[in-house]
Formats: C-alpha cells, structure tokens, sequence
C-alpha cells in the first residue's frame, strides 16, 4: 500500500539551499536515495555537484541565439544593400555607355564630310548625353576633349537602403564613368 500523505522527495537539483561551490556539498541531503548510497564517497559528492549545477546552464541558449540571430540579420542587411548597391553601379555604369554611344553619333558633319577628320560636335554631343540621361532621370556630368576625339561620361545615382537605415545609413551614393573613343581616320588608311 502506497502512503499518500508523505510530500513527494526533492530531486537533487531543485534543493534551493545549498550552492555549488568548488565541490563543496552536503552529501547527508542524498543518504535516503537508494542509487547515490550505493556509490562511493567521491562519486557520490561529483553526481551530487553534477546534478545541483546543471541548472546553472538554463537559459544559456537564448543568450547564444538571439546573438546568433543579430548577426545572421547583420549578414543578411550586408548582402541585400550591398548586392543593391552594386547593381545600383552596374546600372549608373551602363547609362553612362549609353550616353556616351548617343553623344558619340553626334558628328561634325562638315568634317565628316570633307574626308579631313572624324570628329564628334562637341557641344551637340554634350546636349545629347545630357538629354539622354534626363530622359532616364539621371544626373551625371558630360565632357568632351579639346581636340573632338574622346568623350566622357559620369552618372551619379543613390541607392536607397533597406537595413543599414537602422545603423544611420539610408542612401549609398554610386557612380558610373564610360568613355568613347572616336576614330580619326578610316580604317586601312
């Protein structure tokens, strides 16, 4: 027949008391259990320390994944800005090409003509770089050299960010630079 009346024994690990300190137990807690008398002195005080500070460890998991959890976002946040910026780069880079392809067909007719060079009219290419990119809503700045022969093109653009606006961050300024190179005398001559 089962007593119902006695309260129910302590585990080891839940007597409140008692610290762990170095080793240091009150072996008398643990003489009523039949499995620790069995052991011997020394076993008896380590399974005694074991089972009491094992609960000192409760809540170690949650320090570790919410600090997990902080860098895989901060990982994240790099790549998606990141990745945007660089095609924010990609995109400037491009609309500079274009630009400078469109200005590039902006010839001195007169010369053209007459056989004595191939020249791009500097300020009818500068006009049509600049109408190109407002056309795309760009700003970017267009020169040509003095001599007619090369023409530059630089498309400044921002990026607006997703995750490093919680840092302080919320545009990334990007650029892009194209160059073209006209020729100056027909080919084979």
């Amino acid at each position: 027949m089962v007593d119902d009346s006695t309260p129910p024994r302590q585990a080891p690990g839940q007597d409140r008391n008692t610290t762990c300190n170095r080793g240091r137990l009150r072996t008398d807690d643990y003489s009523d259990m039949p499995v620790i008398t069995a052991l011997t002195g020394a076993v008896r005080r380590r399974a005694a320390l074991t089972m009491r500070c094992r609960d000192r460890d409760r809540g170690s998991m949650s320090v570790f994944f919410a600090l997990a959890a902080l860098a895989i976002l901060m990982v994240l946040g790099l790549l998606v800005d990141g990745g945007g910026a660089l095609n924010a780069a990609n995109r400037s880079t491009s609309l500079a090409q274009e630009a400078a392809r469109t200005a590039g067909q902006q010839l001195d007719a007169a010369q053209a003509v007459q056989g004595t060079a191939i020249t791009v009219d500097p300020n009818a290419a500068a006009g049509a770089a600049r109408d190109y990119l407002a056309a795309r809503n760009v700003s970017g700045d267009v020169s040509v050299s003095d001599d007619g022969r090369t023409l530059n093109v630089t498309v400044h653009a921002t990026y607006t960010t997703l995750f490093a606006q919680l840092v302080g961050r919320s545009t990334i300024n990007v650029t892009g630079t194209a160059h073209a190179h006209l020729q100056t005398q027909a080919a084979g001559g």
